[in-house]
């Protein structure tokens, strides 16, 4: 759930754009604009029409469609406003109607007694569901901050984390000179999206493409390599961990053992690479971008490398290799 209040009012303030634009403006009910969104859900409220209010889940935005819509015309010709009158007896967020179909003046009118917002929308009612479900999600998504950078190779959203001055700004430098995308450098703020999707941006959108490279100072990535060296956000897909090389520890040189991170409850793959000078960590992370994209269609390099060494030692040419003529007794 997001920390600060939301309610109808910051709703209807979003600037949304492209496929999440929901276009909603207010017709009645603006003294219930202060009311709290409180659940990123959404409910049809036929049955609850009809009389059956057990279980009505009226924390939810309620969205009147052309059968709802119809069903209400129904009530107030046969003069069956009861229903009506029960409904917005609940603490119900706001009634949403789709189509830019406007409810009658008498349905405004029980709207402004019970402070409940009507909200009119041009969209079809399954289009707004899938819009708002989406915005919704996006809202109340759990997040957090975390110190690193966040950078997009090969389409792979990469997470650079590690100690401070181990090189992680000037490896994501390195990498947008190589012709990746930057994210966001120093702070980044995640999110768990629909439960299983971790995304990441900048922390504050107004500094999030800027880099602070020791010795060197700030600079801005969007003006020194252009609009297309940088993104708004990325989804997580593989946390990278680079630390001081150490000489007494074991460093994994197969691959066979996936290590990952948990951000926010969701395992995401991680690697740990070692720094140390002569080392090129942008043609690592590359290659580990790549590697990662191979895992997921199905191929793993260090799986396939370990079958073909078990092979190999089950042909009997492994003992051939090792074991002369003079050494068999």
């Amino acid at each position: 759930m997001v920390d600060k209040k939301f309610t109808v009012l910051d709703l209807l303030s979003l600037e949304l754009h492209g496929h999440d634009e929901i276009n909603l403006r207010c017709i009645a009910g603006r003294k219930g604009l202060n009311r709290q969104i409180t659940v990123p859900d959404i409910n049809r409220p036929g049955l609850a029409l009809s009389g059956f209010y057990e279980s009505f889940a009226y924390q939810r935005v309620q969205v009147f469609g052309r059968g709802e819509y119809a069903y209400i015309n129904k009530l107030e010709h046969e003069s069956k406003t009861d229903a009506i009158r029960q409904l917005f007896s609940f603490a119900i967020p706001c009634c949403i109607f789709t189509r830019n179909l406007e409810p009658s003046e008498a349905f405004l009118q029980m709207a402004e007694e019970s402070c409940c917002s009507i909200l009119v929308t041009d969209l079809e009612s399954t289009e707004l569901s899938n819009r708002l479900v989406r915005v919704f999600s996006n809202i109340f998504a759990p997040r957090k901050t975390m110190h690193g950078v966040l950078v997009e190779v090969f389409g792979e959203g990469i997470l650079l984390c590690g100690h401070s001055g181990v090189g992680k700004s000037e490896t994501a430098l390195d990498l947008v000179e190589r012709g990746h995308r930057l994210v966001a450098d120093d702070i980044v703020e995640i999110r768990c999206v629909n439960g299983n999707t971790i995304l990441g941006q900048g922390a504050n959108s107004l500094i999030s493409h800027h880099m602070e490279i020791r010795g060197l100072g700030i600079i801005n990535v969007s003006e020194l390599y252009g609009v297309g060296a940088i993104r708004e956000q990325k989804e997580i897909q593989l946390v990278v961990e680079l630390e001081e090389w150490d000489s007494n520890k074991i460093y994994d040189r197969i691959g066979t053992n996936q290590r990952t991170m948990d951000l926010l409850g969701v395992k995401i793959p991680a690697i740990e690479i070692p720094v140390k000078p002569g080392r090129n960590l942008p043609i690592i992370i590359e290659a580990a971008a790549m590697n990662e994209r191979l895992k997921k269609m199905g191929y793993n390099s260090a799986k396939d490398f370990n079958q073909n060494v078990l092979r190999w030692i089950e042909t009997g040419e492994a003992q051939n290799a090792y074991y002369g003529q003079d050494d068999i007794y």
